[in-house]
């Protein structure tokens, strides 16, 4: 709880002097601080804090909230006069793309999108931009931070000194497992296809005809994660996407329409706004393939040779996972699951959803393969999945010797942290700063 109130200030959600929650328009605003020639609205605190806890619901009963968010936007404020100082650029692409993805993860807490309108009072256009400005912001304030921190290391010394000093406060280590799973869904019947080959050739003649992409794509893409975006993908790094998608992407001028894309999950049509090197700006419309009638019964079938295969000594689990998996992600590399867009493979089962995680209590030993099991995710089709359990850390309390990887990184952040708050209230000194009870 602690570690999240440490970083609410420059880990905000969305948030911005715009972004005012209609919930709270009825009540007058008032001054809480003033930072040099800026001033901080309570209506900015308020919706600050609504959002934090949107996103952790942990924190609902956490007193002192949000005395802690404006204390992190006063210094916010103070770091980012100091970037647009220095001229620190950022990564624009970065923050497009982070901005989609916030935004998608912000729209899945409502029951739909003129309900997340009404809660913060701006249309989704505006509260993506919100959402881009606060990152763009912490891009800055990152970017400083790691100039400070650069060449900073610790000594064996320093991390025995900083464990003796914390051991009392440093929490057990949780368990941690490392996953790899084959997916398979149902075939898609050939009237359904038709039936989708049909819409999209008509949006597609739409198109043709002069209609906007992105106006389209907002009326008639079933991708439930860009649709509200004009079918905005962001910046996607090469290696990312689905092959058939991203090879028709890639061949694309920029501003120019692909044909009809057919991928795992429907038919496409691909905008490319802008290419580099190693990612692409795309978005897309697309017609999904409805597995709902579906037969999952060749599914379970080939699911259950795989595993038998796989456990009578025959093939391993990640030659077949690259071979069967419908998932192309993690087929590509044999099935490992990681976690996030992360590269690491070892995570707490408690990132996982409750389906997988009631999964992985029955994988006793690692190399134990689960039955075919049904999932229903949250977004997207229902699928069938076995899953092999690689690896597994018991929680454990800290040791300083088998766990000193992780303390030393502990230590490290806990002196660059030092480093730059110290730098921060330095700034202060030389900043007109006055803020009042909220």
């Amino acid at each position: 709880m602690k570690k999240i109130l440490r970083k609410v200030a420059l880990l905000l959600l969305v948030g911005s002097s715009s972004l005012q929650a209609s919930a709270l328009a009825d009540v007058a605003d008032r001054i809480v601080a003033v930072v040099g020639n800026e001033v901080i609205f309570k209506s900015e605190i308020d919706t600050r804090e609504l959002m934090l806890r949107l996103q952790y619901p942990q924190l609902a009963q956490e007193k002192g909230l949000s005395r802690s968010i404006l204390d992190g936007l006063i210094d916010q404020k103070i770091i980012l006069a100091k970037a647009q100082i220095d001229s620190v650029s950022i990564d624009e692409n970065l923050v497009t793309s982070q901005s989609i993805e916030r935004f998608r993860e912000l729209n899945t807490k409502f029951a739909s999108k003129a309900e997340m309108e009404s809660r913060l009072g701006k249309s989704s256009a505006g509260i993506l931009e919100g959402i881009r400005q606060e990152l763009r912001n912490q891009q800055m304030v990152d970017t400083l931070r790691r100039k400070k921190s650069a060449g900073v290391t610790v000594t064996y010394k320093e991390v025995m000194a900083y464990y003796a000093a914390n051991r009392e406060k440093i929490p057990q280590l949780p368990e941690e497992v490392s996953l790899s799973q084959i997916l398979k869904y149902p075939p898609v019947s050939q009237e359904n296809r038709a039936q989708s080959l049909a819409t999209i050739e008509r949006i597609r003649a739409e198109i043709k005809g002069g209609a906007d992409f992105a106006a389209i794509a907002k009326q008639y893409s079933q991708d439930p994660g860009s649709a509200q975006t004009g079918g905005d993908l962001g910046f996607v790094s090469k290696g990312q996407l689905i092959p058939s998608f991203e090879t028709a992407a890639y061949a694309l001028d920029e501003g120019q329409i692909s044909d009809i894309v057919e991928t795992r999950y429907g038919f496409h049509l691909i905008q490319l706004l802008s290419k580099e090197l190693t990612s692409i700006h795309v978005r897309h419309i697309l017609i999904v393939f409805d597995r709902k009638t579906g037969d999952f019964s060749e599914a379970i079938r080939q699911l259950e040779a795989i595993r038998s295969d796989v456990l009578s000594g025959k093939e391993s689990f990640a030659s077949l996972a690259k071979k069967y998996s419908d998932d192309p992600a993690s087929a590509a590399i044999g099935g490992q699951v990681l976690l996030g867009n992360s590269t690491k493979s070892m995570f707490s089962p408690s990132a996982l959803r409750p389906q997988l995680q009631q999964i992985i209590t029955t994988l006793k030993k690692s190399g134990d393969i689960s039955e075919p099991q049904k999932i229903d995710p949250q977004q997207g089709e229902s699928f069938y999945a076995i899953f092999r359990l690689n690896d597994r850390k018991e929680a454990h309390a800290l040791d300083p010797e088998k766990d000193y990887a992780y303390l030393e990184e502990l230590a490290l952040n806990n002196k660059t942290q030092q480093i730059f708050s110290q730098w921060v209230q330095q700034l202060r000194k030389e900043v007109y700063v006055r803020s009042s009870d909220i």
